[in-house]
């Protein structure tokens, strides 16, 4: 089916019944209940969700098949995220426009960074990314002022000289990004009793470009230019020998990548119609690793899973407060809530990140192939091994 072998059909089945029903999957617990605040089916987050599930997809083709670590790669996501930006300033609030020319200036500014960065591999080509991506940063927050908007961020304004559409609605306001009339902010509420499931039509724009962007990484996985890449990160100066030249498909790979980047950030101008230089800053870049290491580099679901379970700690994990945590221990003695309360407060809260940076170094010891591989382990415990049938005329060797 879609030119996909089996087990790849059904992964792309799984991801597809994961981002359609997610407004259901996210919201486990009724509304006002003490645990529907680790609901996360609401339409920013899952629109983060699936955004940077493509940004990690993405850098998962270059670093988990060509095993080249990039350090800039927010350097795209940013790009991509301008380029939309003015798209809607100068042609058209639709955003099929911007989101393409996101893509297009997105692999042309990677073709440049990558025709220079892979000249030379390993640690000097991590450096030389990192780099780029700071001097991108520099200039979008302080040189080109004029058209980045410096560190405010470049935003839609009143005057913008839209070509294609109204710089001011009829009560006065900005338009909002929308797709031939569907405004992406536009979302319905369904209530099933003490449940509340929110649906956005921004987040299934952002789900559809997901999935188209899983199936064509599962397409480059598979094919020949996939395999090319897997024996430049197994051997690439045998593969030198062998008489190919491993930098056009590398530099294919980069490009490519930053492709997808430039696609992430040009829906995340699509949701929110706004680009700030902190988009291209070396901690953006730093977190698409963590994301592919965490969910499993080289694999194919593994970056969607790592973008997701970073975004949850930041989004819900982070907003556990002390007040909450005495709300869950009120049960216990008072000076034994105290100590439980102070035992647990440093972990949680402002300090998500100690967490899961905890969580970051017992997968990289324990699972290496990260998530993926827990799951698979987890699998294997359930799998029962059926024994092989006797041949009834088999016969036994000579000892």
């Amino acid at each position: 089916m879609l030119g996909l072998e089996k087990k790849d059909f059904r992964l792309l089945l799984i991801v597809i019944g994961l981002t359609m029903f997610a407004p259901f999957i996210l919201n486990p617990f009724p509304e006002g209940s003490e645990m529907a605040q680790f609901n996360a089916g609401y339409p920013d987050l899952m629109q983060r969700f699936v955004i940077f599930g493509i940004f990690a997809i993405g850098f998962n083709i270059l670093f988990g098949l060509t095993g080249y670590l990039s350090f800039g790669h927010a350097a795209f996501l940013g790009v991509g995220s301008y380029a939309a930006v003015w798209m809607f300033k100068l042609l058209s609030m639709n955003v099929l426009p911007a989101i393409i020319l996101s893509v297009i200036i997105a692999g042309l500014f990677s073709l440049i960074i990558g025709f220079i960065s892979l000249r030379r591999s390993g640690i000097y080509f991590s450096i030389l990314t990192l780099a780029f991506a700071q001097m991108s940063f520099a200039l979008a927050y302080s040189v080109l002022t004029p058209i980045t908007g410096g560190e405010t961020g470049l935003q839609l304004a009143l005057d913008d000289p839209r070509i294609l559409g109204v710089s001011q609605t009829e009560s006065g306001n900005i338009p909002v990004p929308a797709l031939f009339g569907l405004e992406m902010r536009s979302s319905y509420e369904l209530e099933l009793g003490a449940w509340l499931f929110t649906f956005n039509a921004g987040y299934y724009l952002a789900a559809f470009f997901m999935i188209l962007s899983f199936y064509l990484a599962i397409r480059i996985f598979r094919s020949p230019f996939g395999m090319m890449l897997r024996a430049i990160k197994s051997n690439q100066t045998r593969m030198s020998y062998t008489g190919l030249n491993a930098k056009p498909y590398t530099l294919a790979a980069f490009v490519i990548s930053g492709m997808y980047a430039g696609l992430a950030g040009g829906l995340m101008a699509s949701m929110d119609p706004l680009a700030g230089a902190e988009r291209m800053q070396w901690t953006a870049s730093g977190e698409v690793v963590l994301m592919t290491i965490l969910g499993g580099a080289g694999t194919l679901i593994g970056p969607v899973l790592g973008a997701g379970m970073i975004k949850y700690f930041e989004n819900i994990f982070s907003k556990i407060n002390e007040t909450i945590l005495h709300g869950w221990f009120a049960f216990l003695p008072d000076g034994l809530e105290n100590f439980v309360v102070a035992l647990i407060y440093p972990f949680i809260g402002k300090g998500w990140h100690l967490t899961l940076g905890i969580v970051f170094m017992l997968v990289v010891i324990f699972l290496p192939g990260g998530l993926v591989q827990g799951g698979q382990k987890i699998m294997g415990l359930f799998r029962r091994k059926k024994p092989e049938p006797t041949k009834p005329n088999a016969t036994e060797p000579a000892e």
